[in-house]
């Protein structure tokens, strides 16, 4: 039985999604989580929503706990995770309102703890050392069911992609902007990294359904807050429909070779110590 983890940026605050709601706060051996899980049924599934920077916003990216965030929802149980995350475009055909499934990142944080296996002792933490493979960070197949469901409805998604995680709060310099067209990078954002390497740690299949607010600075408008937050307003309305749409599709496929991919990896990269 699928249960779906939704990790919500800026404009998916949305508990009213949820049939019989109940909000449940929670702590992990990482910590407290940016705030209450929310539990409920979407279209009779069940669901966890997660607000990544807190309901009132109050968490910025650097201070997110995402160690926290992704623990708490392996132990409520969920079987995927789904992200929204608002991004900045850096290419001139991904527009202001389109959506993108991503399927690589390039790291430009520097103040984020990237794995569970740290080596600090307490119970319920994850022990030993874990070297990761991040050839294929997001899972394609849940990816796959995202980008074709926005693209049914009517939407535009880019179906691959890749995405800069950058370190945050402030926007990128022009000069930053550039330096990322240049590497091939299609959107810039400050959330992504840790997260989707946390939820491979976790054996869990994770995919993002990015959203582009406006372009970078590369192009010659300065980003500007307010017009970012208008279109992530919208937008955000597009994607709950596609969330809520993608769902049942995600609870009828049959996961069992990606989960045993999944476990088989870990297995090689954690290497257990005597003690």
């Amino acid at each position: 039985m699928a249960k779906i983890g939704i990790i919500g940026g800026s404009g998916l605050e949305r508990p009213d999604l949820l049939k019989q709601p109940q909000e449940k706060y929670v702590k992990t051996p990482y910590g407290e989580p940016s705030d209450a899980l929310i539990t409920g049924k979407i279209n009779e599934i069940d669901v966890v929503i997660l607000s990544r920077h807190g309901r009132r916003h109050t968490i910025n990216p650097s201070n997110v706990n995402y160690r926290a965030n992704l623990f708490a929802l392996k132990l409520e149980g969920c079987t995927h995770i789904l992200v929204t995350t608002a991004c900045g475009s850096l290419k001139e055909e991904v527009r202001p309102g389109n959506f993108m499934t991503p399927d690589s990142f390039i790291d430009r944080t520097h103040r984020r703890t990237q794995t569970f296996y740290d080596g600090q002792q307490g119970e319920g933490r994850l022990k030993g050392v874990c070297h990761l493979p991040m050839t294929k960070p997001f899972c394609e197949p849940l990816s796959d069911l995202l980008s074709k469901t926005a693209v049914e409805l009517g939407y535009v998604c880019h179906p691959k992609g890749v995405v800069v995680c950058i370190e945050g709060p402030r926007f990128s310099t022009r000069a930053e902007s550039a330096v990322f067209r240049q590497w091939g990078a299609d959107l810039v954002n400050m959330t992504i990294v840790p997260e989707v390497v946390l939820a491979q740690e976790l054996g869990i299949p994770y995919a993002a359904l990015a959203i582009a607010t406006d372009y970078d600075c590369w192009s010659n408008d300065t980003v500007d807050v307010q017009k970012v937050m208008a279109t992530l307003k919208k937008a955000a309305d597009e994607a709950c429909h596609i969330l809520k749409t993608v769902l049942p599709k995600i609870h009828a496929y049959d996961w069992s070779k990606i989960n045993k991919g999944l476990d088989e990896q870990l297995n090689i990269a954690v290497m257990h110590t005597d003690s």
